[in-house]
């Protein structure tokens, strides 16, 4: 009984030997931080895209096919010529981030794939770019609006690719190349704009002065209407006497003559 047992047990383990060494790669998988896996079940209804698998070891029957995604956002660039508002052709480079939306990874693998940023992302982001940069002047992609329309840009494309269960973090123009005679002309009237900012700072600044000293000037003037018209000749021979009286107590020597003619104050003579 012993005997008949013994050569069963070895069968059973080179069997299990031979299955762990053909399907082993395929039945135990690990999903690394960042990842998310969606399984496709070969005989039990192909694709579950409500489960999603999250990092960790993972054991599966050998015949159904687990697929990862990175769900982390991830950064890539595009550089494309586009033409603006007035035909000028411009090169621009930028950058984009995204990530596969987690949750909905078997969504996204049952409509487009594992491809699907050549496949949705870079074409949205060329037809949106150059439409929206297409009512654009050169000048304002060189200079002023360049963050209005990298918001522009962001938010049609936000929109476009959710709908395919990819998420939008952020569109960067990182360079704008203009032909070189446009981009001279572009930033001659840039310094001939910010020299005439300076010139009209300068005049403003010219014509605050001068108010300030004419209001400056009147308020003297006024002063001095009011003082001439508060100062009498009583009031100053009032003050002469007070004046006098002052030095008169004073130990030091001196000759004071009063009465010197009609409306005229005390004089001091000598004195040390």
């Amino acid at each position: 009984m012993e005997t008949r047992k013994l050569p069963s047990a070895i069968i059973i383990g080179i069997v299990g030997f031979v299955l762990l060494t053909l399907f082993g790669s395929s039945m135990f998988l690990t999903i690394d931080p960042g990842e998310k896996g969606v399984l496709f079940k070969r005989f039990s209804g192909g694709l579950d895209k409500e489960t999603v698998y999250g990092q960790g070891f993972h054991m599966i029957a050998p015949w159904n096919d687990m697929y990862v995604y990175n769900v982390k956002i991830q950064e890539n660039y595009e550089a494309m010529e586009v033409l603006s508002k007035n035909g000028l052709a411009i090169k621009i480079d930028l950058s984009y981030r995204y990530n596969a939306i987690d949750n909905k990874i078997g969504y996204l693998h049952d409509n487009i794939g594992k491809g699907y940023v050549n496949s949705i992302v870079k074409p949205e982001i060329r037809s949106v770019t150059r439409e929206v940069i297409g009512n654009y002047l050169p000048e304002e992609l060189y200079s002023t609006r360049r963050e209005a329309i990298e918001d522009e840009i962001f938010g049609y494309l936000k929109e476009k690719i959710e709908k395919n269960y990819i998420n939008l973090d952020a569109i960067l123009i990182r360079d704008v190349t203009l032909p070189l005679t446009l981009q001279t002309a572009i930033e001659q009237k840039l310094k001939q704009e910010q020299e005439s900012l300076e010139y009209e700072f300068k005049i403003d600044k010219a014509r605050k002065e001068a108010e300030r000293k004419e209001i400056e000037a009147k308020g003297i003037f006024e002063f001095q209407r009011i003082v001439n018209r508060s100062i009498t000749p009583q009031l100053l021979k009032w003050k002469g006497i007070e004046a006098t009286q002052e030095i008169a107590k004073s130990p030091n020597a001196k000759v004071i003559v009063i009465g010197n003619g009609d409306g005229d104050l005390p004089i001091i003579l000598g004195g040390q």
